[in-house]
């Protein structure tokens, strides 16, 4: 069994930072790529960051030179840095990850990953 457990999230006021983790655990062969999506109030998930193993980073338009993303490959983690936060950034931010791992039923497969949401409020 694989989980990924994000933490970081909160309250910050606008042109503040934050930096969100998020863990991979378990049965894990390897990791291809993790990244970051969101869910503002209302509205559908979307791509924030997101990073391959030994590739470029790539970023939504939105958060160009304002977000980082990271990861430790030997620690199986991702980490986003969020500055100067504008209001419009307010989402619930979801870890993602696609992961090689083992089960009963598939054997050896690839597959993508959820963390539960952690809540970024970002206030004007």
């Amino acid at each position: 069994q694989v989980q990924l457990v994000e933490s970081g999230g909160g309250l910050v006021q606008a042109g503040g930072s934050l930096r969100l983790s998020c863990a991979a655990s378990g049965t894990i062969f390897s990791v291809h790529t993790m990244g970051w999506y969101r869910q503002p109030p209302g509205k559908q998930r979307e791509l924030v960051a997101a990073i391959p193993s030994g590739g470029a980073p790539n970023y939504a338009d939105s958060v160009k030179g304002r977000f980082t993303i990271s990861r430790d490959n030997a620690e199986n983690t991702v980490s986003l840095q969020m500055s100067s936060l504008k209001p419009e950034d307010t989402a619930v931010y979801y870890c993602n990850a696609l992961i090689l791992t083992t089960s009963q039923a598939v054997g050896v497969t690839w597959h993508d990953y959820w963390g539960q949401g952690t809540q970024v409020t970002v206030s004007s």
